[in-house]
């Protein structure tokens, strides 16, 4: 196990790597110029004289493979810079949103997985049945309604039947939990009802196909429980392809949230990258791609560890 996850670990470091030339010479080829943007976009009347100064000072008159060492150092000691519009570290610019979005794919996900496992199992064991055809129902609306939309439903019903609206300024959940919690749980509900849906979809296929092994088969013939057969061998089995959905999803709630951070009024890291890239600051783009792929590595990594915790075929290989 421990030769297993060391392997695991070592790949992930050409991951990112590869990442990190990828963004880094997109940004250089895309056109746009951030200086441009930040002393021309409002119609300003600025001389080339001046452009050409804010550029050396910014270090984008430097070589692209200098300019791409000096991000690498500042990416191995953790220091990813400072914005180019606002002048501040990136990584206080990350910091002071990531909270926010952090916690509401963590929520998101955990009201997923508390109601996705019961009802893929439940529409596996009663098979063509009401309960079955059910459970489609509301996994198909989960995939075909869009998380803003549902959450715009959510909005104007708390708006309409109790006249209630969350918060504006988000508070953190060690200062006051409950109006944490007030102002997130409708945005973590809002993309769980997809995230449930796929999840439970995924849990209802996969153990409709193991509930045909022939161990299953083995150990419902020996007199085992039908309630141990289906936790201890059918369900266990059956979350291994749940468990990559679930860390695919979380992952992308990290930065894929920006027409639901909007609708619920949430400065999170969506809104944040699509205003870097407006801005075209090359520096918090790049920050924060690396940020997400390095949540995508580690979340993956998690998820093959818990492979060969389910799966003892990964652990002995």
């Amino acid at each position: 196990m421990l030769r297993y996850t060391i392997h695991r670990i070592l790949l992930t470091i050409p991951t990112l790597l590869g990442v990190a030339m990828l963004v880094f010479l997109m940004l250089r080829v895309v056109p746009g110029d951030v200086v441009e943007v930040k002393l021309r976009g409002d119609g300003g009347n600025v001389s080339q004289q001046a452009i050409d100064a804010e550029r050396a000072r910014l270090g984008l008159d430097r070589p692209m493979i200098e300019q791409f060492g000096s991000w690498m150092w500042g990416v191995a000691t953790l220091d990813l810079g400072k914005s180019m519009w606002t002048e501040r570290p990136v990584m206080e610019e990350i910091s002071l949103r990531l909270e926010l979005s952090l916690e509401v794919a963590i929520l998101a996900t955990v009201i997923a997985v508390l109601i996705a496992i019961p009802l893929g199992t439940l529409a596996a064991l009663f098979r063509d049945t009401w309960i079955d055809y059910f459970v489609r129902i509301v996994t198909i609306g989960g995939l075909s309604i869009p998380s803003f939309w549902f959450g715009m439903l959510i909005m104007l019903s708390l708006l309409g039947f109790f006249n209630w609206l969350p918060p504006i300024t988000f508070t953190p959940i060690y200062v006051d939990p409950v109006a944490n919690l007030t102002q997130l749980i409708w945005p973590a509900m809002a993309v769980g009802y997809r995230y449930c849906a796929v999840v439970a979809r995924m849990i209802r296929s996969s153990l409709l196909e193991v509930l045909n092994e022939d161990y299953i088969r083995t150990a419902r013939a020996k007199g085992v429980y039908e309630r141990l057969v289906i936790s201890r061998h059918a369900l266990r089995n059956a979350l291994l392809p749940a468990i990559t959905v679930i860390g695919l999803e979380f992952t992308f709630l990290i930065g894929g949230l920006v027409v639901t951070e909007q609708v619920f009024n949430l400065n999170g890291i969506g809104q944040l990258f699509v205003q870097s890239v407006s801005r075209n600051d090359f520096t918090l783009i790049q920050g924060m791609v690396m940020l997400i792929a390095a949540f995508y590595v580690f979340v993956n990594l998690a998820v093959d560890l818990l492979y060969a915790v389910f799966d003892p075929r990964i652990r002995y290989a």
